[in-house]
Parts: structure tokens; C-alpha cells; sequence
């Protein structure tokens, strides 16, 4: 918690895929086609990015055929043809939304994008040479719903955090979708390009900060209110912190996985995150310096549970239980927590404070 510079190093990622229980080898990079751009008539852009935050780089014609390489998890954008939160990579660097692409011959089984390459990426099946287990659930109690050969590609939908598991490639929590109620750990699969940026079953697309600062208030507000109701930490403090933590929606933990108050995981999510994710963040130790380090944070469905969580944190925990004495009193109550440990950087109560009354956030606690 506290202030912290928090870093994806790459991209982001998803989208719909088959699934089920199927023996062959990880398929050859070859691009896919028939890709068609659909729009009302005018052109779509092609961005540095999967976001429309992003840099425009060029425009695609309606009805340009481009070469589709892989894709990824970003804005969701509300197109001509679906509504949809995957991008294309037609190019390096270059990114259009799912939503303007008709496929001539169906719906193709487009592969991820690795993170660090950004190229088309496959889950490989990695046993000693036996079968893998495809399960019902997260867990390796559940039904048996059928296998995978060693070898063998799994089309990944979604990731979703159930029981540890200590496989073949690592040691993890996380269990891989491969279709309706089909489920695989983490640890048995390894990708042959590099790890994508795998999104979380039924987790809001990222999110874009649009409008302005105002525009950030106004749609986290209702959120802080409801912490503020529910636990009694000032609404105030909280949208303060959200800002002066995110940079105004900015940070990549905030856009990719809905965690606003740099929430860290400690072996488990919690009972409001639904997983849990590592990034490179920098932070400053208590007793001087700075320094990179990998840290986990919090994964959350959506930007209310974040809300929800750190509420819960400040009005439970028996450190801030002198903040609590104080609820009625914003600025009181930020240098409380503050004096309780919240944040290391010695003036992190005044930025809050200046923060609340230069953009009057008291009046969210009436």
C-alpha cells in the first residue's frame, strides 16, 4: 500500500476459445486470415496499443483485409460487429479492435499474444508423459471431465485461483479455463513464445481514464460512498487515496486488474480479490533508499471490490482503530493512518489532505 510506481511489462490480453481434451503437437506461428475490417462506412484506427487512449498510427479502411498476428486483453470497445475487449495485432505495434473485424470463414482460433514478444503464443501441455486431467473445477477433487496428451495444445480462455498445485513447470494456485467448465492448472502448461497476459474469468475489461480528473471522481465515487457506509472510513480519504495511488486511473495494476489501493497479496487473495498477480513496482524502504522489486497484488472483478477491500482494511485492523476515533474528521483521520504505517513517503498526509480540499471531496462524506 502507499504510494507505489507499479509497471506491466508488456502487454495485456483474452478472448473466446475452444477447449476440451486433445492430443497434437504446439502449432506453427502461421498469421491468420480473413480478417475483414467492418465499420458504417468510414475507416477504423490502428493504435500503438490496446486502449483508445493510445497513439492513432494509421487507419484502416472499411473493408481492408489486414494480416492478423495474435491478440490481447484491452479497452472494451462497443464496435459495428460486437461489442468486445479484444485487440488484433496487425503489425508491430499495431493494434485494432476486435469489434470492427468480420471473419470470412468464421470465428478462427486466434493465439495470445506473449507479453514480452508480442507474438502468437500456445499453451503446451508439459507432464512427465503422462495425461493431464481436465477437472470440472478448480481443483483436482473435482470431476474428471477428460484429458490432455503430453504435448498437446490447450486453447486458454480464462484464468481463474483455486487449488495449489506443484507441476511440472511451476508451483501455483492457478488453474487455466479451456472451456465451458473445463479447467486445467497453471502448472502443467508452459507457453512456447513466452507467458500472455492472461485475463480473469469474468473480471471487468481494463479500464481507460477518459474526462479528465472530475470524470475519475465521478465514477469512483459511488464506490466510496459505499465503503464510507459500510465501514465508516471517509469517503474523502478514500477517493484521495485512489487518486494520489493511481495517478488518476493511470497505473497499470488500477487499469489492468482493478486493484486502486496497491492491495498485496500474502499467499491468498483475500476475501474480495479473485486472484493473485505479480509486477515489477518501486518502492521505498522506511529506513531509506528506493528499489525495484516484483511484488504480488490483489486481482479484483471490478473496481468496487477494490473499494470494498480497503475499507474493510482500515476499519478491522487494530492499527487504524485511532483513525477510526476519528472518522468524522477527514483530515484527522488521513494523518492517523498515515502515523499508523499506511505509507512510508513522509508527506503522504499533506497530499491527501491537498488533494481533498483542492478538489472539495468532503462533500462525498454528507
Amino acid at each position: 500500500m502507499g504510494v507505489l510506481n507499479i509497471s506491466i511489462r508488456f502487454a495485456m490480453v483474452p478472448v473466446l476459445a475452444a477447449a476440451i481434451m486433445l492430443a497434437g503437437s504446439v502449432p506453427a506461428d502461421a498469421k491468420v486470415t480473413g480478417a475483414v475490417v467492418s465499420t458504417s462506412g468510414g475507416s477504423v484506427n490502428v493504435r500503438s496499443g490496446p486502449a483508445t487512449d493510445q497513439k492513432v498510427v494509421t487507419a484502416l479502411a472499411n473493408g481492408a483485409t489486414p494480416t492478423v498476428h495474435c491478440k490481447v486483453r484491452g479497452e472494451r470497445i462497443d464496435g459495428h460487429v460486437r461489442g468486445s475487449s479484444s485487440w488484433l495485432r496487425v503489425g508491430t505495434d499495431r493494434w485494432v479492435s476486435h469489434a470492427y473485424i468480420r471473419w470470412t470463414d468464421g470465428s478462427p482460433k486466434t493465439p495470445w499474444c506473449a507479453m514480452a514478444s508480442k507474438k502468437p503464443t500456445h499453451a503446451k501441455v508439459t507432464t512427465a508423459g503422462s495425461r493431464l486431467n481436465v477437472r470440472a473445477a478448480a481443483d483436482s477433487g473435482s470431476n474428471r471431465r477428460g484429458t490432455y496428451d503430453n504435448g498437446a495444445t490447450a486453447r486458454v480462455v480464462c484464468q481463474v485461483w483455486g487449488q495449489s498445485v506443484d507441476g511440472r513447470v511451476s508451483e501455483t494456485n492457478v488453474w487455466y479455463r479451456v472451456g465451458d467448465k473445463n479447467f486445467v492448472s497453471a502448472a502443467y502448461i508452459e507457453w512456447n513464445k513466452g507467458e500472455p497476459w492472461i485475463p480473469w474469468c469474468g473480471q471487468d475489461p481494463p479500464s481507460v481514464p477518459k474526462g479528465g480528473n472530475q470524470a475519475f471522481i465521478d465514477r469512483h465515487a459511488s464506490a466510496a460512498q459505499a465503503s464510507r457506509l459500510a465501514t465508516g472510513v471517509p469517503a474523502s480519504v478514500t477517493l484521495a487515496q485512489a487518486i494520489l495511488e493511481t495517478g488518476w486511473g493511470k497505473g497499470a495494476l488500477a487499469r489492468e486488474d482493478h486493484n486502486i489501493f496497491g492491495m498485496k497479496c500474502f499467499g491468498s487473495p483475500g476475501d474480495h480479490a479473485i486472484g493473485c498477480r505479480d509486477y515489477g513496482t518501486f518502492e521505498c524502504s522506511p529506513t531509506g533508499g528506493c528499489f525495484d522489486i516484483n511484488a504480488t497484488f490483489r486481482a479484483y472483478d471490478n473496481v468496487g471490490d477494490s473499494y470494498r477491500d480497503h475499507g474493510e482494511l482500515l476499519s478491522g485492523w487494530s492499527r487504524y482503530a485511532k483513525a477510526m476515533d476519528h472518522r468524522g474528521d477527514p483530515d484527522r483521520f488521513a494523518r492517523e493512518i498515515h502515523k499508523a504505517g499506511y505509507a512510508t513517503d513522509p508527506k503522504y498526509s499533506d497530499k491527501l489532505i491537498g488533494i481533498m480540499k483542492q478538489y472539495d471531496l468532503y462533500r462525498y462524506d454528507r
